[in-house]
């Protein structure tokens, strides 16, 4: 018997709803599944989440767990680690390429906490209070390419610095690294020593600027591109310790996208101004004073030269009309300059009539007699 025409067709739709109706890896409990070519799942609930959940899909390729309360991140804890620390054997999610944990309570990121995930190529640990890392926290990572840790270092201090460079020394294919509002006074010398980095942003930290040691490690040996250097929101001090930024800037102006909206926080005189409209031979180090105070000292530029320039004219324009004032009145001073000179002459010859009526001898007073003396009359006899 011959096929109905239209037989093909419904079979090809069972086919369809067969494939269709397989049953699906199962979605985490409190997670959110959505499917595609690149399975994403974000993980949102609250304070019931303490720990990454393990039953994460193995074809899974983007993970985001934000608002959680994980606190501590121990060995191998998206590899199925048993929470104590131990590693699980073989690997889990061997497509996992973005992680975001962002806005969560991590304060402890312990040594090979994402051991397991060989594809992972984005890494966001941003808005987390970090207060301890790892050495060995980023290992087991090759193709990372990307790590956010934005406002996550504020609290730790110098020891979480330190633990930072060592944590990232093992990064070889980093390209992006965002340590922005972590009040970082300086560069983190294992960052500007990762020869893949292609983009490091700084910005709002306490950079007070960047010193020679630190603009040299940004360039690369045989030509190659350094990496862009996002540096706005830092208060920059306009000293004499800025000429080699200010320098390097104009000479690498495309390798600092945000350049122009670089502006000194001191010294005083220079509050707000732009770093990159500064002319860098007038920038002048502070003496010991202003060491004390805190505040540098830059010489003359174009609009205190303007004020200088201004009073001159001022204090030219008083004396002009002193001057006018003095000629127009030449006779009255000239008469009043006259009658001063004769009272003068008056009172010298006065003094002098006087001098000389002391000095003649003829109008001294006759001496005194003795007290013990007699006066004898001439009809004494004597």
């Amino acid at each position: 018997m011959a096929p109905r025409a239209g037989q093909p067709g419904l079979q090809g739709l069972l086919l369809v709803a067969a494939a269709l109706s397989q049953p699906a890896a199962p979605c985490p409990f409190q997670c959110y599944c959505f499917g595609g070519p690149k399975l994403l799942l974000r993980c949102a609930s609250g304070a019931e989440l303490r720990q990454p959940p393990r039953d994460v899909p193995p074809d899974a390729r983007n993970l985001t767990i934000v608002g959680a309360n994980l606190t501590v991140l121990r060995a191998a804890a998206f590899a199925g680690g048993d929470g104590d620390g131990d590693q699980a054997a073989g690997v889990r999610l061997p497509l996992l390429s973005a992680l975001r944990l962002t806005h969560n309570h991590i304060e402890v990121v312990e040594d090979g906490a994402f051991d397991g995930l060989p594809s992972l190529a984005a890494l966001d640990l941003s808005h987390n209070p970090l207060r301890a890392l790892g050495g060995g926290a980023f290992r087991g990572l090759p193709a990372l390419r990307s790590l956010q840790l934005n406002h996550a270092l504020v609290r730790g201090g110098p020891a979480l610095l330190a633990a930072l460079d060592a944590a990232l020394a093992p990064l070889a294919e980093l390209r992006l690294l965002g340590l922005a509002g972590n009040a970082l006074s300086r560069l983190p010398p294992a960052a500007l020593r990762l020869a893949r980095l292609e983009q490091l942003d700084v910005r709002l930290n306490a950079l007070a600027g960047l010193d020679p040691d630190e603009l040299r490690a940004l360039e690369r040996d045989g030509g190659l591109p350094g990496p862009r250097l996002l540096l706005a929101d830092n208060p920059l001090r306009c000293g004499c310790a800025a000429r080699p930024l200010l320098a390097w800037l104009r000479n690498a102006t495309e390798r600092v996208p945000d350049s122009r909206r670089l502006r000194c926080a001191a010294p005083r005189a220079l509050l707000d101004r732009p770093l990159l409209d500064l002319d860098g031979a007038r920038l002048r180090c502070a003496d010991s004073d202003a060491d004390a105070r805190g505040e540098e000292a830059e010489a003359a530029g174009p609009e205190l030269e303007a004020s200088y320039v201004f009073f001159g004219l001022v204090l030219a324009l008083i004396g002009l009309i002193f001057l006018m004032v003095l000629y127009l009145n030449r006779r009255g001073i000239q008469r009043w300059m006259r009658n001063l000179r004769e009272a003068c002459r008056d009172q010298m010859e006065g003094y002098h009539y006087r001098y000389e009526q002391d000095a003649d001898p003829r109008r001294a007073p006759a001496p005194a007699a003795p007290a013990g003396s007699r006066a004898t009359s001439p009809g004494s006899g004597l």
